[in-house]
């Protein structure tokens, strides 16, 4: 499995105010926001997020889900970012 691309990785040049996905390589629009926390690094109320496109969803969920890191997976519009969150 591969994992997301760093933040400052190449993105679309569309727009480069416009959220996309997070999964290695791929340049879609974000529709998804996968919260996540790494119990041996971070507190517990403290989320990273991945951002997912509609094709990614599932796939970095599990890649989140088999080491018990997903917390929670919302719609981008919907989403509100907690204090202390980050992007990772």
């Amino acid at each position: 499995m591969n994992s997301p691309d760093s933040p400052g990785s190449a993105r679309s040049t569309e727009s480069a105010d416009a959220p996309t996905c997070s999964a290695k390589g791929c340049r879609e629009a974000a529709v998804w926001v996968l919260a996540w926390n790494n119990p041996k690094l971070h507190t517990p109320e403290r989320r990273k997020t991945w951002l997912a496109c509609e094709e990614h969803r599932e796939h970095l969920s599990q890649f989140l889900g088999v080491r018990g890191f997903l917390k929670d997976v919302v719609k981008l519009d919907e989403w509100i970012q907690p204090e202390g969150s980050e992007r990772a």
